[in-house]
């Protein structure tokens, strides 16, 4: 059978029920299944009325950005999904078994039980096991460091004129030292009138170096440097 139409009372309550012990539509991990089902709703569920559905769909939608590369198979509906008919009945809030049994005038299985039940004991080990797996994927998660956002740069260095010690200009350039910043291949180029401008290449941590501090500090390079520009910037 499957998930039927998760937009209607009847669809989400068949959702929220699935959801009750389980972190996923389908097996122990994000899927293809979780991403399908999170699609085929129109809106988060109303947390007062599908608490479990509610915090499913808050889990699915912290892994949007990986829903293309989660396992599965990406071609199947929402309704390939979900419980089989005899696994929920939906809109009924007792097991079929009881209804009938009260139906023919027998008593409630809840106030007649011989040999006990295990249910909310099996519910709540469910339970327990879901959050721990919950917390180790968060704290997965967490562990893995993104890399460092870097930017190669390409600037112009200009001297006072022709007459500059253009190696000592480059040499006092490259003693500058920071954290995050590595300077890279360099070339004299002609501007002029026997004038020649240093190009640097060099590459830098975003949040480490700030390029307008860089260049200050080239700038106060006053023996050899009038100037210098940033010529060209892309993100790596």
């Amino acid at each position: 059978m499957g998930f039927t139409d998760l937009s209607s009372d009847s669809g989400l309550t068949q959702l929220d029920s699935w959801v009750t012990t389980r972190s996923y539509i389908d097996g122990h991990n994000p899927s293809q299944a979780d991403v399908k089902s999170f699609q085929a709703l129109k809106s988060p569920p109303a947390a007062d009325k599908y608490p479990h559905a509610y915090r499913w769909y808050k889990h699915t939608a912290s892994f949007e950005s990986e829903f293309s590369s989660l396992p599965g198979d990406s071609s199947k509906a929402h309704t390939a999904y979900g419980p089989e008919s005899s696994e929920i009945a939906v809109g009924s809030g007792k097991a079929p078994e009881k209804e009938a049994a009260k139906d023919a005038g027998g008593e409630d299985d809840d106030e007649v039980d011989l040999f006990g039940s295990d249910d909310e004991e099996e519910d709540a080990e469910a339970v327990r096991i879901r959050e721990e797996r919950l917390a180790q994927y968060a704290q997965k998660k967490a562990g893995k460091t993104k890399p460092a956002a870097k930017s190669i740069v390409t600037m112009d260095v200009k001297p006072w004129d022709d007459e500059t010690d253009m190696k000592a200009l480059e040499s006092s350039v490259r003693a500058i030292e920071k954290d995050g910043l590595t300077w890279g291949a360099s070339k004299l180029v002609a501007v002029g009138f026997g004038i020649k401008k240093l190009q640097i290449n060099l590459v830098v941590e975003d949040e480490k170096v700030s390029l307008e501090e860089l260049q200050e500090q080239i700038d106060e390079l006053e023996d050899y440097v009038q100037s210098s520009d940033i010529a060209a910037m892309q993100k790596l």
